[in-house]
C-alpha cells in the first residue's frame, strides 16, 4: 500500500492534527519537502506533503493565502503540513479557510514534532512500499516461471498474470489471433483491440502501446499492449487490463510476463529454423523422385504429412515496397512489409490451433508449402488471399487485364491434391498456377482452376494478342479494301474443321467461292493451310482476336 496523508496522521509518534480537507487524505504521498520560499512552486514535482513554518509569508492575509494555496493546489501538491510555534502558535485562520477552499489537506504540526521526522517516517514508508512491492515482483517472477515451465505453458502464465494484476490478460500470436485470454470473458474484450494490435505488430519489437476503452462503457479498463520478440517483426503480443496505471509490483509482473514469453518465442523461431532445414531436405528429396528416403527423414515430425494427399503451394511477393510505400503518415520512416513472412505466419497460427502438419521452406524469393489436402492451412490460404484482394481492391477480370488493380502483396499457386511420388508433379502444377495468377493480376489460382477451364482465357496476353493482330492484319487488309471476306471465311473453314460443303453453306455461298478465297488466304500470308500448325496458329489468332473485342 502507498503512504498517504492518512497514513501520518495515524502515525502516533508525529501527533498530526487534521485542520482541512479531512474528506482528501487517502491522497499518496511521493515525498516530504521543506520550502519557505513564497512560491516554491517551481521546485515542486507532484505528490509532496509540503512543510513549513511561515517564514517569508503572510499567513494571516486572507488574499494572500488564497493565492498560495491556489498555486500549491495546481502543483500537484497534495497537503500542507504547519509548524506551530514557531512563527505562529497556531495556524492562522487564513490559511485554514483558503485551504478548505480549495480542498487541500491542512495539517497542523505541533512542535515537538520535528521536520525531519516526518521526512523521515516519509522515506521509511516509501522504502518499505518499495521493498514490498520489489518482494512481490520477486514472488510474482517465480509463480509465472513456474506457470511457463509447466504443461499448459503461455496459458497458465497469462492465467497467473491476471491473477497478480487484479484485471485481466491476453496473449495474441504472430497472426494477431487471441491464443490465451484470462479470465475466460477476457477474451472477447482482447478482442475487440485488433486493429490496435495489428498498428503495434507492425512496429519492430519491442515496442508498447496504452488504449483504453469508451469510459462511459461498464468496466471501462486501462489497457497496456506490449510487443514480444527481439525482430523487426513482433513474435505476439501480451494485453493487460487494470483498473488503474501499473504499481511497481504490477510492474515487475508485467516485465518478469513479458521476458518469459519473449524466450519461449524465441526458442520456437529457433526450433522452427531447424524444422525448416529439415524440411527443406525432405522437400528436395520429394523433388528427385525419393519418396522412400523422405519417409525416412520425416520421421514423427512430417510423417503424417506425408501420409495424405497434400497441397503444393508456391508464393512470391509481387512487387517489392517502393520508398514512398515506407514513409508514414507524418513523414516518418516504417519498416516495409514482408508479404511472404506474413503469409507463414498466418498459416502457421491456422496449422497450430488444430495441431495440423505443415512444412514451410523459404525458398530465395519464394515461399513453398506442403499443406494437408481440405485443411485448415489450405483455408487459411484462400482467406488469406481474399483479404489481399479486398485491401487491394483486385477483383480479377482474367479477360480484361488492363482493368486489373495495382498488383497484390503476393501472387500463390495451389497445386492439385497429390501423394509423395507426385511431389514433383505438384510443384509443376503450383508454379504453373502462380504463373497464371501473376499474368491475371490475381493473389491465388488453383491449379484445378486453369485445368478445368478453358485454354482462352490464357489469350487475354499483350504478347497473344500482338502475335494475333500481326498474323491477321494483311487479312483485315484485303478485306478493307471491299475485295472480299477473307477473316470470315478462313474462320468457318477452320470451325467446320477443312470441310468446304458445310463451311460455304454457313457463308452462304458457293464451295468454289470458298476455295478461291482459301487460296487468297494462302497467297496474302505465304503459307499452307494444309500445315497443322498454320491452321492451329491462325485458329488461335482468330479466338484472341474475338476474345479481346476487335471482331
Amino acid at each position: 500500500m502507498p503512504l498517504t496523508l492518512a497514513s501520518l496522521v495515524h502515525h502516533s509518534a508525529l501527533k498530526l492534527a487534521v485542520l482541512a480537507g479531512e474528506d482528501r487524505l487517502d491522497r499518496p504521498v511521493r515525498w516530504a519537502h521543506v520550502s519557505e520560499l513564497a512560491d516554491p512552486v517551481p521546485w515542486m514535482d507532484g505528490g509532496e506533503l509540503l512543510l513549513i513554518t511561515a517564514l517569508k509569508i503572510d499567513a494571516e492575509d486572507p488574499e494572500a493565502m488564497r493565492q498560495y494555496v491556489r498555486r500549491l493546489v495546481r502543483a500537484g501538491v497534495v497537503g500542507l503540513g504547519f509548524a506551530v510555534g514557531v512563527n505562529y502558535e497556531q495556524v492562522p485562520e487564513a490559511l485554514v479557510d483558503a485551504a478548505r477552499d480549495e480542498g487541500l489537506p491542512l495539517l497542523e504540526v505541533p512542535r515537538r514534532t520535528p521536520f525531519i521526522a516526518i521526512t523521515k517516517a516519509v522515506s521509511a514508508a516509501i522504502a518499505a512500499d518499495q521493498y514490498r512491492a520489489v518482494t512481490a515482483g520477486f514472488e510474482a517472477q517465480r509463480e509465472l516461471t513456474r506457470a511457463a515451465l509447466g504443461p499448459d505453458g503461455p496459458a497458465a502464465l497469462v492465467a497467473r498474470l491476471a491473477a497478480h494484476l487484479d484485471g485481466w490478460a491476453a496473449l495474441y500470436d504472430a497472426s494477431g489471433a487471441v491464443v490465451a485470454a484470462a479470465p475466460e470473458w477476457a477474451a472477447r474484450r482482447a478482442a475487440r483491440l485488433g486493429a490496435d494490435v495489428e498498428r503495434l505488430r507492425e512496429r519492430p519489437a519491442p515496442a508498447t502501446a496504452v488504449v483504453g476503452t469508451d469510459p462511459a462503457e461498464e468496466g471501462a479498463d486501462r489497457v497496456e499492449l506490449q510487443s514480444l520478440g527481439s525482430g523487426r517483426r513482433a513474435r505476439g503480443v501480451l494485453a493487460v487490463g487494470t483498473g488503474a496505471p501499473l504499481g511497481t509490483a504490477e510492474r515487475y509482473a508485467v516485465h518478469s510476463a513479458i521476458a518469459l514469453l519473449t524466450l519461449t518465442t524465441e526458442r520456437s523461431r529457433a526450433l522452427q529454423e531447424a524444422e525448416q532445414r529439415l524440411g527443406a531436405a525432405l522437400l528436395r528429396m520429394l523433388l528427385a523422385g525419393e519418396p522412400d528416403h523422405a519417409r525416412a527423414v520425416a520421421g514423427d515430425l512430417y510423417g503424417s504429412l506425408l501420409d495424405a494427399p497434400f497441397r503444393m503451394i508456391v508464393a512470391e511477393a509481387a512487387d517489392a515496397p517502393t520508398d514512398a510505400d515506407s514513409v508514414g503518415p507524418e513523414g516518418e520512416s516504417e519498416p516495409p512489409v514482408e508479404p511472404l513472412a506474413v503469409l507463414a505466419d498466418a498459416l502457421e497460427t491456422a496449422a497450430g490451433r488444430v495441431a495440423e502438419p505443415l512444412l514451410v521452406v523459404p525458398d530465395g524469393e519464394r515461399l513453398v508449402v506442403l499443406a494437408p489436402d481440405g485443411g485448415a492451412v489450405a483455408a487459411a490460404c484462400g482467406e488469406h488471399a481474399r483479404a489481399i484482394e479486398a485491401r487491394r481492391g483486385t477483383k480479377a477480370r482474367p479477360r480484361d487485364r488492363s482493368a486489373a488493380a495495382p498488383a497484390c502483396d503476393l501472387v500463390i499457386g495451389l497445386s492439385a491434391p497429390a501423394g509423395p511420388i507426385a511431389a514433383a508433379a505438384a510443384f509443376r502444377q503450383a508454379e504453373q498456377a502462380l504463373s497464371v495468377a501473376r499474368r491475371r493480376g490475381r493473389v491465388l489460382v488453383e491449379h484445378e482452376e486453369v485445368a478445368a477451364g478453358s485454354v482462352l482465357p490464357l489469350l487475354a496476353d499483350d504478347a497473344v494478342r500482338a502475335f494475333a493482330d500481326g498474323m491477321l492484319r494483311a487479312l483485315r487488309e484485303h478485306d478493307a479494301t471491299g475485295r472480299g471476306d477473307l477473316v470470315a471465311s478462313l474462320r468457318a473453314w477452320l470451325s467446320r474443321h477443312g470441310q468446304w460443303d458445310a463451311a460455304a453453306a454457313d457463308l452462304g455461298v458457293h464451295r468454289h467461292t470458298l476455295r478461291y478465297r482459301m487460296r487468297r488466304v494462302e497467297e496474302i500470308l505465304g503459307r499452307s493451310l494444309d500445315d497443322p500448325d498454320v491452321r492451329m496458329e491462325l485458329w488461335l489468332a482468330l479466338k484472341a482476336t474475338s476474345a479481346s473485342g476487335q471482331e
